[in-house]
Order: structure tokens, then C-alpha cells, then sequence
């Protein structure tokens, strides 16, 4: 990338976060040293080729430790916290030329689909204001939308990467659990938890992907594996490639809009040479609820001393939440832990018949900020299909499949093994190659870009 189209790439994207963040709230501060990194990255790019995340333009889910500003898990406890260090996954990304915007909004210490953030404000939908962007990296997907950056980080516990990509119509990846490395980030529930990127296309998911992904021994949950490359799976094409659709669990109880905008994408990978089947996921209605005790449990043990000591400065609807998570008994949470040992066994024998599972990432389109306000509800609604990855740790990429007849975007989500990314990112890069889904672009972004040009 050219030093000239750096510079322009930041500066559209600063302006469109000027223009545009005072009604979305996706971002919640902006990098003070934005200016001296993009001149630089362009001294960089005098020297010689760089990755290819190089000269992108990436905000960061404010549970992301950036060394000198702030990190504010969303929340009201730590909202002058300035960490000492980089988290690993910031390291990586300065190291491969990626331009940090700032830090995204976020449901109170991530721990919510709605971000509907009662300290800096209540994060809103691009393609409709009066629509929330899902959560709980909210601010990660709406800011991509929006055209304030070209790609987020946001993490992962039970969807909340892939649900914002779904309602914003972007690409998002929960990536192999222990991938990429957490260091620096603030924990929901460490065997669960996981940073991942959100963007328009899966080509700038996957290159980010890989610039952050790779073993790091001071995250205990991070192993040493290999990265695979996707430009390799993408290169041997998806003739022949075995897709499983759960349609006993997927199909028949939600949006038929939602709904026919899968089964269209669905068409689209059988005509690019995929062998469809329908798959039997015995057992998997019960992931939901069993993941979500342990997650509640290990979120209310995070935060046993606040609870303690400050209840009161948490938000209402985290707060009832995390006591949720301090009513689960011992016994439930073994129960929940035995399940677990089934499902990463029925699943093996499942993906001994099919390479990829293919299913709706949501079951509905972004809910109105009045039809979420109960935040339990919606958030177990809207992560009805994405619980059960993030429970087998397995890779699920949300990929924009459409917009239903309300002119919201709706996302299905692919699933491979562990440790098979580049397999779902290869096959998402085939499908929006075949579609233009990705490729449109809300009419509030198409208008600020209309009034900066005017005023040039």
C-alpha cells in the first residue's frame, strides 16, 4: 500500500468517526499517537514490502489493554484505567504495519449481546439507529460497518464476535480457542474467552487473523500450533467439500426472512461445487444452557470482590447477570462440564462426515433498542446458534448472507474443526467472491462520505 493511500485511508476513516460516532457511540476514545504512527508506517513503507493487515486502519474492543490510554472494560470501575502494556495481540498488530484508531464500545465488561453501555452510551446499529449492533463487540461491528475502520478486534465468550458481524452486516471470526493468545485482555470466562477480527471482507478477517494468531506461553489457554494459511485452502477451492446443515436445530423457529436468506446462501455454495447434507447434531439444543452456567459462574468469580464491595457501580442488567452466575451451584457446573466432554465427542464423529456445519448465525435481524431492553433474553436469543462453538472451541466464521425485507443484514456461520480456520475462512472468501452482500454499504455512511466530499 502507498504512502499517499495510507494517508488517505486514515483520514477518511477520522473523518467519518467525526461524523459519525456521535449518534452510533461505537467508539469510546481515539489513539493520541494516530498521526506520528501513520508517518511511521509510511517510513516503513519507504523501506521495503510489509504484511498485508499493513496500513489498515483497526479499532480495538475496549477490553484490549493499549499501553498509554485508556482501557475501560466498558465500565464505570476502571474508567481512567491506563495499562503499562501492550496486550500481545496490540504487539502483533503494530509489528505488521496495522494503524490503531481507537477503542470500540462495548457491552459493560463484555458481558452482554445488546451494548447497550450505561457509561458511554448506547451503541447503535449503522443500517438503523433505532437497532442495536449486537454485542458484546458492538462498537467492533458497527464501526467496521460504518466505514470507521477497515477491521475491529472483539472477543469472543458466546458469540460475541460473530453476533455483532451477523447484525452489521460483516465478517467475523471466533477463531480455535487458544489460537491467539489473551494476554491483556479482561476475562469473562478463560477457557472460553477468545479475541478475533470483524471487516467487510473474509480476505482482511483472515490476514488479520494471522498477524495475531501463534503461541504465546504467558497465556496459559494459548497452545502451540500451527497457523494455517488460508490463501492455500482458498487455492484449492471448495469442489467436493462436504457442508452439514443442522436443519432440525436451524430451521422452522425463526425469521423466515432470516431463513431464506441462508437457504439462498446455502444454493449459492452448492453451485460453487459443495456437496450439501443434512447433519444430526444430537444433544446440541443443550449447549446453550450448559455453556451459559459456566460462563455466568466464571464471570461472577472474576468479579467476586466487586460484587463484595461495589455492586452498585456495575450496570443493572450485568449485575443480574453476574448474580445469575453466583446462584450456580457446584453441582450444576459439573453437570455443564460433563455435557461439554459428550459434545466435543459427538462432534468428532460428526466432522468424520463433514468438513464444514453451516447454520444462521442469528435467528433474527437486529432487535430494536426497545424491543432488547430486557438484555438476558435478547442475549440468549441472539446467541441461540453460537453457543455450541464456543463450548467445542471450534472455528465459526459469521458471514454476511443478505439483507431481509426490513433492510437489515442477516449472517450464516461456518464451522470447521479445531484448528481448521483457514478451511471456513477459505470457503467464506469463495462465497462473497460469488456474492456482493459485503459490498453494500449503509445509507448513513453513503451520506456523511457525501457531505465530507462536498465540503473538500
Amino acid at each position: 500500500m502507498s504512502t499517499p493511500t495510507i494517508a488517505a485511508r486514515v483520514r477518511q476513516a477520522a473523518q467519518l468517526t467525526e461524523a459519525l460516532n456521535p449518534a452510533l457511540r461505537g467508539m469510546v476514545s481515539l489513539n493520541p499517537q494516530l498521526q506520528q504512527d501513520t508517518a511511521a508506517l509510511a517510513q516503513r513503507c519507504a523501506r521495503g514490502a510489509l504484511p498485508p493487515v499493513a496500513g489498515l486502519v483497526v479499532s480495538l474492543k475496549d477490553n484490549i489493554d493499549t499501553a498509554g490510554w485508556t482501557t475501560t472494560m466498558g465500565s464505570a470501575f476502571f474508567a481512567g484505567h491506563v495499562p503499562q502494556a501492550d496486550a500481545t495481540v496490540v504487539t502483533r498488530l503494530r509489528r505488521a504495519g496495522a494503524l490503531l484508531l481507537g477503542k470500540a464500545n462495548l457491552h459493560e465488561f463484555a458481558f452482554g449481546a445488546t451494548t447497550q453501555n450505561p457509561h458511554h452510551g448506547l451503541g447503535r446499529n449503522p443500517w438503523n439507529v433505532d437497532a442495536i449492533p449486537g454485542g458484546s463487540s458492538g462498537g467492533s461491528g458497527s464501526t467496521v460497518a460504518a466505514g470507521m475502520c477497515d477491521v475491529s478486534l472483539g472477543t469472543d465468550t458466546g458469540g460475541s464476535i460473530r453476533i455483532p458481524a451477523a447484525l452489521n452486516g460483516v465478517a467475523g471470526l471466533r477463531p480455535t480457542h487458544g489460537a491467539v493468545p489473551n494476554t491483556g485482555c479482561f476475562p469473562v470466562s478463560p477457557p472460553h474467552d477468545t479475541i478475533g477480527p470483524l471487516a467487510l471482507s473474509v480476505a482482511d478477517v483472515a490476514s488479520t487473523h494471522e498477524a495475531i494468531a501463534g503461541f504465546d506461553a504467558s497465556d496459559p489457554c494459548c497452545q502451540d500450533m500451527p497457523v494455517g494459511s488460508w490463501t492455500r485452502a482458498f487455492a484449492r477451492g471448495i469442489e467436493g467439500l462436504r457442508i452439514g446443515v443442522p436443519a432440525h436445530w436451524c430451521f422452522g423457529s425463526i425469521d423466515p426472512e432470516v431463513e431464506r436468506l441462508v437457504r439462498d446462501a446455502i444454493a449459492v455454495l452448492r453451485g460453487l461445487g459443495a456437496r450439501v447434507q443434512d447433519t444430526v447434531l444430537p444433544g446440541v439444543e443443550q449447549t446453550q444452557p450448559h455453556l451459559m452456567a459456566m460462563v455466568h459462574a466464571d464471570a461472577a468469580a472474576v468479579h467476586a470482590q466487586r460484587l463484595d464491595e461495589q455492586p452498585a457501580t456495575f450496570g443493572p442488567d450485568v449485575l443480574d447477570r453476574l448474580r445469575h452466575g453466583q446462584a450456580v451451584t457446584p453441582r450444576v457446573y459439573a453437570e455443564a462440564m460433563r455435557f461439554k466432554e459428550q459434545w466435543l465427542r459427538t462432534l468428532d464423529g460428526t466432522f468424520s462426515e463433514v468438513d464444514v456445519l453451516l447454520m444462521p448465525t442469528c435467528p433474527v435481524t437486529a432487535p430494536l433498542h426497545t424491543d432488547a431492553a430486557k438484555m438476558l433474553e435478547t442475549t440468549r436469543h441472539l446467541s441461540r446458534f453460537t453457543y455450541a462453538w464456543a463450548m467445542a472451541g471450534t472455528p465459526a466464521l459469521s458471514v454476511p448472507c443478505g439483507f431481509a425485507a426490513n433492510g437489515l443484514p442477516a449472517g450464516m456461520q461456518l464451522v470447521a474443526p479445531r484448528w481448521h480456520d483457514a478451511r471456513v475462512l477459505a470457503l467464506g472468501a469463495h462465497y462473497q467472491q460469488a456474492t456482493d452482500h459485503h459490498l453494500r454499504r449503509p445509507a448513513l455512511r453513503e451520506r456523511a462520505l457525501a457531505s465530507l466530499r462536498s465540503t473538500a
